[in-house]
């Protein structure tokens, strides 16, 4: 017999949760020739959550992304990011971000402030996030969804390279959007 509570809000969630990279994305999302989007993905990742629903600001959050795992369905394009043009892997193969405030700002709904590093370069950033419910899934585990987006300036953290393109404006726009839709499991 299963003696899990059922979790049903944002208010319901506590405890240890572990990211579960098979059921979960980390992307991002840019302009290309300022008329086509460019999406990418970083399967390779890890997180931990702490959680406490009922005092959202005791809980953490911490991510690290393998940036030589990204995958923009062009070889080429992933071989250009990974250089020292953009992602430079071979000298900073990590980006982190850890949580240093989580506040609900109602209903599911919760932002994640914290500090994403990118290179050497480490920013402040605020991620809105919804919780979008929980399962308990047929190995007994209990899942929770969040959904967030956010967008920075890639060139806020050293990502500057750029090509002029002959009809105006630039091949690479300067805002990318992250995109996480993250499954998370709960620990024992």
């Amino acid at each position: 017999m299963n003696t899990q509570t059922a979790v049903t809000s944002l208010t319901d969630l506590q405890g240890s949760y572990a990211l579960d990279p098979s059921h979960s994305s980390v992307s991002f999302v840019a302009r290309h020739a300022m008329i086509t989007k460019v999406r990418g993905y970083f399967p390779n990742f890890s997180g931990t959550a702490q959680l406490d629903g009922q005092n959202p600001a005791a809980s953490s959050v911490q991510v690290e992304i393998d940036v030589n795992s990204v995958d923009t369905r062009s070889a080429d394009r992933d071989g250009h990011l990974r250089s020292g043009d953009f992602f430079d892997v071979e000298k900073y193969p990590t980006w982190t971000f850890r949580s240093t405030d989580v506040k609900v700002t109602g209903g599911n709904e919760f932002e994640v402030t914290g500090d994403l590093t990118i290179k050497d370069v480490t920013r402040p950033v605020t991620i809105p996030f919804e919780f979008t419910g929980a399962a308990l899934d047929p190995f007994g585990n209990q899942r929770a969804g969040f959904e967030g987006e956010v967008d920075v300036n890639r060139k806020d953290f050293g990502l500057t390279w750029n090509a002029a393109l002959e009809t105006g404006g630039v091949l690479v726009s300067e805002k990318v959007k992250l995109v996480f839709e993250i499954s998370a499991i709960k620990q024992a």
